[in-house]
């Protein structure tokens, strides 16, 4: 029996996605829920499941190309375990041996795979259940490296490559370029970007905090908290508390211009942006402000692993109503974040710097973060924007208050 291969909803208000890669070739056989494509939408990249057992009989979207919801994008026949008569050798889409017990590799790997044109039972497999990781091939190209010649970062397109008989005759190294594709997730990035400060007025203002207090309960309790929770207390959780206490007292940081209306949300919808290797992405932590330190700090390590593994699903990333993203895990000692529309606020956090300030007459040392806050200044003041920062500054500083409420 014949089976359509379609895109399936993966999203309310995503209608078009791109082909990511083909994980089989055609002619390769497969088993029920196991995945035959990864496709890319604007949020989030999804595995493509086989609805059924059988053989991959034709791909009709190639990587890279775009296809609508419900758009048919390959045919599998149920039922055979044996490669399709019509199964083209020399497709360039295969990209790994037919096998009936496919070695399986994380979303992230085979991404990595793809890009250096490798497949997956070519690289030793140290990642949970046998699974190839990642790291697995990123150090399986490293030692290919080493052995024979270098592996090019990622796959290039329409670039003839340079002649190493004009570059060694010249005496110069070559002068390479590369042209990647940007992901669909990239593209949305920098369009909503741009969009940002293109329909926002938008303004930044900055203030410091004393980390000292935070840092104290940190190595006062962690160990059992992280013994109770199985999850360690970060800084973040502190700075959502902090900040929802501050969006309580200035709703505006917590509304939208919606045409010529001011929407204001009574809920609390955190987003907390995570960097992974395909982009930034958002996740929003819904309800935060019912949430407990060590639900917060749980589902931050819930997505940004999975955010790592390329399994957030697009629903997680949908909404938010402000935005926390912590530079300061890279070393960025000040930056200007930009809101992600239609919010209109984002909150940065920067890195934790031992500097001299001067406290009741005497010149003391403290660990000391800058923060930052850009607000959109149509519907938030100044003054507002401000007096926001100041108090999740006085928050965090004096961490006792996130519980009596003062």
């Amino acid at each position: 029996m014949m089976i359509e291969l379609k895109v399936p909803a993966v999203g309310e208000s995503i209608t078009e996605v791109e082909i990511g890669s083909w994980l089989k070739a055609e002619g390769a056989t497969v088993n029920k829920d196991e995945p035959i494509a990864v496709i890319e939408t604007e949020k989030a990249t999804v595995d493509l499941p086989a609805p059924e057992s059988g053989t991959l009989v034709k791909i009709l979207k190639k990587q890279g190309e775009t296809a609508k919801v419900g758009e048919t994008i390959a045919q599998m026949e149920a039922g055979k375990t044996e490669p399709s008569e019509a199964t083209n050798p020399a497709s360039p889409t295969k990209t790994e041996k037919s096998s009936s017990a496919p070695v399986r590799a994380t979303p992230l790997a085979k991404r990595v795979l793809a890009e250096h044109d490798l497949r997956a039972d070519a690289v030793p497999a140290t990642g949970p259940g046998g699974r190839v990781s990642k790291a697995d091939v990123l150090h399986h190209v490293e030692q290919v490296a080493k052995e024979k010649t270098p592996v090019p970062i990622s796959r290039v397109a329409n670039v003839a490559p340079p002649s190493p008989t004009a570059a060694s005759k010249s005496g110069t190294p070559a002068r390479e370029e590369q042209v990647v594709r940007m992901t669909l997730l990239r593209r949305t990035v920098a369009k909503r970007l741009v969009e940002a400060q293109h329909t926002a007025a938008l303004l930044t203002t900055f203030n410091e905090v004393d980390m000292s207090a935070v840092l104290a309960l940190r190595q006062q309790y962690q160990e059992a908290f992280q013994k109770k929770y199985s999850v360690k207390l970060g800084f973040m959780s502190f700075f959502v508390k902090a900040a929802i206490d501050g969006l309580k007292q200035f709703p505006q940081l917590n509304a939208e211009v919606r045409d010529t209306d001011i929407v204001y949300h009574n809920y609390h919808d955190i987003g907390l942006a995570v960097s992974t290797d395909r982009g930034l992405v958002v996740p929003v932590l819904p309800d935060a402000d019912r949430l407990s330190f060590s639900e917060i700090e749980q589902a931050i390590a819930d997505f940004a692993q999975r955010a790592r593994e390329g399994k957030l699903k697009p629903e997680e990333l949908a909404g938010g109503t402000f935005t926390i993203t912590n530079g300061g895990v890279f070393g960025s000692l000040l930056s200007t974040p930009l809101v992600n529309p239609p919010q209109s606020g984002i909150l940065g956090m920067h890195t934790i710097q031992e500097r001299p300030i001067a406290l009741a007459g005497q010149v003391v040392i403290r660990p000391m973060m800058y923060v930052a806050l850009t607000y959109d200044h149509r519907i938030v003041d100044g003054k507002e924007a401000v007096l926001f920062l100041r108090r999740v500054k006085d928050v965090v500083e004096n961490p006792a208050r996130m519980f009596l409420e003062i």
